[in-house]
């Protein structure tokens, strides 16, 4: 059997430790550690009723990440109570893969966004994918109820601090860069694939599939 090769190896100084990270940057100030919850309290639930937007975060048995963005009209992602969210199934390209992941691994990180705000939230626990009719039906936009919903039990709640939004400028649109060169879904779905088909072509079959379909 071949034995794998570091594939950091052309790296000088690669990080072993915590030990060695804190040497450099030190200790958070106790206000940082004590943020940190393990329920929705008022401010957060506040956050994250003004959300249109988050990224979730699953993983294989293993540890192999991934990630999913997910959007929706503000405040989607229904409070249950203190210690349950609840986020709706939209139509999307049917990979499943967080479906997947959590099937093995139930635990699930959140991020919540709010346009012009520079705070995020990051929510985490453990979840259970349902078919709650009550539960799905107090979900449904334009009449469309969603198939499935994630249930969490929350666990760890921290707000994050604005500084990366800041240093992106994100909510800045005159600072936005050009993105005019950059591929849409079918170009890169086309050059990623290898597909042997033009974009009209892949856009013409995406909607006869209901890919397209928002609800």
């Amino acid at each position: 059997m071949t034995e794998r090769q570091d594939p950091f190896a052309k790296f000088d100084d690669v990080i072993s430790s915590l030990e060695e990270i804190r040497g450099h940057i030190g200790a958070p100030v106790p206000p940082v550690v004590a943020k940190v919850m393990d329920h929705i309290d008022p401010v957060s639930r506040a956050i994250i009723e003004k959300s249109p937007f988050i990224v979730m975060a699953s993983a294989t048995p293993v540890g192999y990440p991934d990630i999913s963005p997910k959007g929706d009209p503000v405040g989607f992602v229904k409070v249950l109570d203190e210690k349950y969210l609840a986020i709706p199934d939209r139509p999307g390209n049917k990979r499943v893969d967080t479906f997947g992941n959590l099937l093995q691994n139930p635990y699930l990180a959140i991020l919540f966004v709010i346009p012009g705000k520079g705070e995020t939230l990051r929510v985490t626990g453990e979840t259970r994918i349902v078919r709650d009719r009550a539960l799905r039906e107090s979900m449904a936009v334009e009449g469309r109820v969603p198939e499935f919903a994630i249930v969490m039990h929350v666990e760890r709640v921290l707000i994050h601090c604005p500084k990366c939004v800041l240093r992106a400028k994100l909510w800045q649109p005159e600072q936005w860069p050009d993105s005019s060169n950059t591929a849409g879904i079918a170009e890169a779905m086309i050059a990623h694939a290898r597909l042997d088909t033009t974009p009209e072509e892949l856009e013409a079959m995406a909607a006869r599939e209901g890919l397209t379909q928002l609800y």
